[in-house]
């Protein structure tokens, strides 16, 4: 039995390059419940950007540095309404050119979206099993729905000289209206 927890713990702590890593978990993918996972090195020279989804290929793929990649409950770029929305919110913001809290702030609000995008027959077709209202409360950015919803939304902003701002926002005793918000500061090492 795998532990989805020690995905992200184990590449911090592996020696071993993104594209290397996402090798290594594709070839014990099938051990686990649905995932995605990207992972990133972020290099003065070249940053590179890799993606692996258990359901999806068999193999990772390099994400291109230039681009707008969105990922939902689903695979990367799966042309969710709910997904396609949430880009256009997030290509509006980062053109404002606002400075790093004001767009943090932006970006908290559009993970915050209530807004439903249905009818969604992509995104229908995936939920076989789900109630029509479980449906619906899916198509949104921010899934409110009881028992059941987002609880957790991180920003992570690098600027081009490697500086970071990390900020997670969650949720409070399963209560929608109580949120703790923390943020971290740091250089990326050279």
């Amino acid at each position: 039995m795998c532990f989805m927890g020690f995905l992200v713990s184990n590449f911090l702590t592996d020696n071993m390059d993104s594209y290397s890593y996402l090798r290594k978990v594709s070839s014990e993918g099938h051990l686990y419940n649905g995932f995605n996972l990207i992972t990133a090195e972020f290099k003065s020279k070249e940053d590179t950007v890799c993606y692996y989804g258990n359901k999806g290929n068999t193999e990772p793929i390099h994400l291109k540095p230039a681009g707008i990649y969105g990922l939902s409950n689903s695979l990367l770029e799966t042309p969710w309404r709910k997904l396609q929305h949430g880009k256009h919110l997030f290509t509006s913001v980062v053109s404002r050119n606002l400075p790093s809290e004001g767009l943090v702030q932006e970006l908290l609000q559009i993970l915050n979206n209530e807004e439903l995008q249905t009818p969604d027959p992509a995104q229908e077709s995936q939920g076989e099993g789900y109630s029509k209202s479980m449906l619906q409360a899916l198509s949104a950015v921010c899934v409110r729905s009881p028992g059941y919803g987002t609880r957790t939304n991180t920003i992570i902003l690098i600027d081009a000289t490697g500086n970071v701002t990390f900020t997670e926002r969650n949720m409070l005793n399963c209560d929608i209206t109580q949120w703790s918000t923390r943020s971290f500061h740091f250089k990326l090492a050279d």
